[in-house]
């Protein structure tokens, strides 16, 4: 039995919502230079700490060590061209669509065959650039850029206690 790890509840990382700061009591007599140093709005600064994906992770989809280790290799495969090692993260048969018609691949030869179709440069591009700590994870498993490529768990038993972490798409960002 294959079927997708998925939980009941979609989760967005906080990282992804602009947060609000706090109101900050006012200053008495600020120098003139102070004021011009000083941004007219405080800005919330990117942090590249991967606690919250790999929190998100361990509660969406399961051991976020198996991901991240999926999702690490399958990053240095796409840096290096690596088409043999892309394959092997997949999960088969495959299914994407390019130039507006279905491409389906049964396995890992055909995929390293047909390697050049299925990993266009936009789609090889959103993978090597992707920051592991501003990954989106939610039930349909963890996305790369604004959806050019998905990992998920599949299952590999009934009880789904048996999990296989795949890329399971790779398809043109939105």
């Amino acid at each position: 039995m294959k079927k997708l790890l998925a939980a009941p509840a979609v989760l967005w990382l906080a990282a992804c919502a602009p947060s609000v700061p706090e109101a900050a009591a006012p200053v008495a007599a600020a120098s003139p230079a102070a004021q011009e140093a000083a941004p007219a709005s405080p800005v919330a600064e990117a942090v590249d700490d991967p606690a919250a994906v790999n929190q998100a992770i361990d509660e969406v989809l399961g051991d976020h060590a198996r991901y991240e280790a999926v999702i690490h290799r399958l990053q240095q495969a796409v840096a290096a061209n690596d088409a043999a090692a892309v394959a092997a993260l997949v999960d088969y048969p495959f299914a994407t669509v390019r130039d507006g018609r279905s491409l389906k691949v049964a396995d890992a030869g055909a995929f390293v065959r047909d390697y050049d179709t299925i990993m266009t440069p936009d789609i090889a591009e959103a993978i090597k650039r992707q920051k592991y700590s501003q990954l989106m994870v939610n039930y349909k498993g963890v996305m790369f850029g604004n959806g050019e490529a998905w990992v998920n768990g599949i299952c590999r038993d009934d009880a789904c206690k048996d999990v296989d972490v795949r890329v399971v798409a790779l398809q043109p960002g939105t």
